[in-house]
Parts: structure tokens; C-alpha cells; sequence
């Protein structure tokens, strides 16, 4: 039988959602999801009723309120989130090697002639691969490292982020709107756990969901345990 009590949770106005997805990253449980266009509370045990995500609904979907729900269980949310990072992939791609530290840091262009001259002139490259999903929490270019997690936008953005940025940090790329946001959270709280960095920069764009690029760090280096120094860089878009 289901141990049920009245309780603070969250309520969503589907009228007034329009599915822009920017409390996804606030839930740090994973509660939310974007399904069919609108915001949707996948479990009532994942949502612990404090209400990270009320401020980040533009258009007020998002109240507080009590009804008879599920306890909140903060082990099945872990279990959730772990899940979540596994179904979009994580587990295929360890197997396969493709987000192994194989490659580790990058010395020589690759045997592209057509390629050769473009790598050369990116300067202060370190390691290989670049997208926080790819990247394994046991590669060795994290070790002790000062990582720069970037919004994937702001390079293109920014004209001189490679001079002015990049220099010796490691690079993790990542979108908080656009990847699924509680995989990247989990991954990126495996490596600040597992590779005693010593500092992540992040750097994004002054854009609302941009912004949760923030959140997803703050929580990590949180739920880690760890003592991490925390940088914040905005670029503003006009």
C-alpha cells in the first residue's frame, strides 16, 4: 500500500506553460520533465517541495502547494538521476570507449591534411573529448585540473574565448536548456567526486536558461562533498 500524507509539492498551471524547459535545471531531483510541450512532474517521491523551481517559470506555471502525495525519497531521486544519465546514453558510451581518457590530452593535429592547418591555429587545446556527456569522470586530464564549463554557445559568441580563456584550464562543454540537464548534473558531480579538481569556471551567456549552467555547478561540487573554488564569467549577447 502506498504511505501516503498531505504535503507541500509542486502544482503546474499547464495553461500557462509554454514548455520553454527553464525549471528542468532548477530540480535538482530530477522531478520535472518537458513531456508533450509542457512541464510535468514525473514523481511525487522526486519532488521534496522546496520550490528551487518556481523562480525560473517566466510565465508563473509553477506554485507550491499541499495535497495528499507520496513522501519525497531522497534515495529513489538519486537512483532517478542516476537512471536519467544512463538512458541517454552514458553507460553505451563507457562500453564503447568514445568518452574514454584514450585520447587524452591532444598533442598532434589528426592525419586530416584538409584539417592540419585549422588545428594548428586553435590555440591552448588540452584534451579530447570536449562535451561534458562524453567526458569520463576517471580521464586523467581532470586530475587536479581548473575546469572552464562552458556554455556551448558562448565560443561562437565570444570572438577571443580561446585567447582569452582557454590558456591551460580543461574545457567541458554543455547547454542547460538544450542537453538533458540531470545527466549533465550527475556526470559533472562524478568527476568533481572522482578527480579532485581544483577549481570550475563557468561561462555563459546573459541569458535566462544559460544561467542554470551556474545551478548545475553549484549543485555538483554540493553534492560532491568537495571543496571546489567556483568562478562566474557572463558574456552579454549584444
Amino acid at each position: 500500500m502506498t504511505n501516503k500524507i498531505v504535503r507541500k509539492i509542486v502544482f503546474i498551471d499547464e495553461g500557462r506553460c509554454n514548455g520553454c524547459g527553464l525549471c528542468i535545471p532548477a530540480c535538482a531531483e530530477g522531478a520535472l520533465q518537458v513531456i508533450n510541450g509542457k512541464a510535468k512532474l514525473v514523481g511525487d517521491i522526486y519532488c521534496d517541495g522546496l520550490g528551487a523551481c518556481i523562480g525560473h517559470c517566466p510565465n508563473g506555471a509553477i506554485e507550491i502547494g499541499e495535497r495528499e502525495a507520496e513522501q519525497f525519497d531522497e534515495v529513489a531521486a538519486t537512483i532517478h538521476l542516476k537512471r536519467a544519465g544512463q538512458e541517454t546514453g552514458s553507460s553505451a558510451l563507457s562500453s564503447s570507449g568514445i568518452y574514454s581518457n584514450t585520447k587524452g590530452l591532444v598533442s598532434e593535429p589528426n592525419s586530416c591534411p584538409a584539417m592540419k592547418q585549422s588545428i594548428r591555429n586553435l590555440p591552448n587545446r588540452r584534451q579530447w573529448p570536449i562535451q561534458l556527456a562524453l567526458v569520463s569522470p576517471e580521464a586523467s586530464f581532470l586530475k587536479q585540473a581548473d575546469i572552464l564549463l562552458v556554455a556551448d554557445c558562448v565560443p561562437f559568441c565570444y570572438e577571443n574565448f580561446h585567447r582569452d580563456f582557454l590558456k591551460e584550464n580543461i574545457l567541458l562543454v554543455s547547454c542547460p536548456k538544450l542537453d538533458d540537464f540531470q545527466s549533465q548534473l550527475y556526470r559533472l558531480t562524478d568527476i568533481v567526486k572522482k578527480s579532485g579538481v581544483k577549481s570550475i569556471k563557468v561561462i555563459h551567456m546573459d541569458i535566462p536558461c544559460c544561467s542554470g549552467l551556474m545551478y548545475m555547478a553549484k549543485q555538483a561540487i554540493s553534492k560532491s562533498g568537495k571543496d571546489v573554488l567556483l568562478e562566474e564569467v557572463t558574456i552579454t549577447s549584444n
